[in-house]
């Protein structure tokens, strides 16, 4: 494992509302995942981890605290200190519990608009996403259009889409919910491959019991805080 942070956060807080709408739907969290590691966020719903997990994609800003991903300052409390949306699609994939994949791009061309979108020219952008597609074994569904996939083939080249940037972190929200048991374990272990094999750091949020042998560590939320 790398020993380099993919991600570190600081005394995160986010408050919704004031006064006596006040909702803290998340304090004082502190993590740091290292480069390669894989790691799981467990607790019931309403705990906080999607509120998390969406302030370190830096798609829902803490209230207060500190966000540096691959060693860059990205947040201070609410204040970007980079241009978040420039620095989200260069440094951060996403997987979520659908794959979200464009219905009427096959699967290489789902994952090549990913690199297309930062200026990668097309064939570089076919043949990395060719690349990735045979990596996560769905070489042979390459032309194939979304719904002619299964619900783990879908996810396969969702993750592929999310690897096509090499992000330093990917953050996958309950990506195995849709899945039969299997198909689950194979999506758990194929986030192992990754961090283990492409160095990203990993983090999941699941309810998912069965596969949690595939994480390096896991977390519990719960009332907003976080503990291992």
């Amino acid at each position: 494992m790398n020993t380099t942070s993919a991600i570190e956060v600081f005394n995160l807080t986010k408050v919704y509302g004031c006064g006596n709408t006040e909702v803290v739907a998340m304090k004082d969290v502190n993590l740091r995942v290292a480069k390669g590691e894989v790691i799981a966020l467990l607790g019931p719903s309403g705990a906080g981890k999607s509120t998390l997990l969406t302030a370190m994609g830096l798609i829902n800003p803490p209230t207060a605290g500190r966000i540096v991903i691959g060693g860059v300052p990205v947040l201070d409390g609410p204040q970007p200190l980079v241009n978040l949306r420039a620095f989200r699609r260069h440094h951060l994939g996403f997987v979520f519990q659908k794959a979200n994949l464009i219905p009427f791009l096959n699967a290489v061309q789902n994952v090549q608009v990913a690199l297309e979108i930062n200026d990668v020219p097309t064939r570089h952008a076919r043949h990395r996403a060719r690349e990735l597609l045979d990596y996560l074994g769905v070489a042979d569904r390459a032309e194939n259009l979304p719904d002619a996939l299964s619900g783990g083939q879908q996810q396969r080249v969702a993750v592929a889409r999310a690897l096509a940037n090499e992000p330093a972190l990917i953050l996958a929200d309950e990506p195995t919910a849709a899945l039969d048991s299997h198909r689950g374990r194979q999506v758990m272990e194929l986030f192992r491959k990754v961090a283990h094999e492409r160095g990203a750091g990993v983090i999941v949020v699941t309810h998912d019991q069965r596969a949690l042998n595939a994480f390096d560590r896991t977390f519990e939320m719960e009332d907003g805080q976080l503990s291992t």
